[in-house]
């Protein structure tokens, strides 16, 4: 079975609380919920972490080597700044998918740059928390084709 780690960067522990006008009403805890339904529908296992830690994070990407098929990660604002996350995702040789739950091209504008996307498999953003369940069925996709493609070998 595919196992998908869900990774919630900095102030997602939020979601519902802040800034609802942007992120909408829900919980972490519904994204989570609306993703492992998702995950069942799948036949995926799905993982899920936060951290508002920068180390943190890295150490749980770092981790994901041989224990995760792929990653889905919305990086919070680490997105924008965080040149250790990228490196950390292009270190290990699990795909990752980006996800945004507001779509960051129509924010300020140093919202507009990632450094997460250029090692991504690919970035889904602005579709509310459906970005998540976009990205996990990308992921998944990105999965089963890489085996697919094993096998053919």
């Amino acid at each position: 079975m595919e196992r998908i780690l869900v990774i919630h960067g900095p102030n997602l522990n939020m979601l519902g609380k802040r800034e609802t006008v942007v992120y909408g009403n829900l919980t972490l805890d519904d994204v989570n919920e609306n993703v492992r339904i998702l995950s069942k529908e799948l036949g995926v296992e799905v993982s899920f972490f936060q951290a508002n830690s920068e180390g943190t994070l890295i150490d749980k990407i770092q981790e994901a080597a041989g224990r995760y098929h792929a990653i889905v990660i919305n990086p919070g604002g680490y997105t924008h700044t965080s040149v250790a996350l990228r490196d950390a995702i292009a270190a290990v040789d699990v795909p990752a998918v980006e996800v945004h739950i507001s779509n960051i091209y129509r924010r300020e504008e140093f919202r507009k740059h990632s450094f997460i996307s250029g090692v991504a498999a690919g970035q889904i953003s602005g579709f509310g928390i459906n970005s998540y369940l976009l990205g996990l069925r990308a992921a998944v996709d990105i999965v089963r084709e890489k085996k697919e493609a094993q096998k053919s070998k």
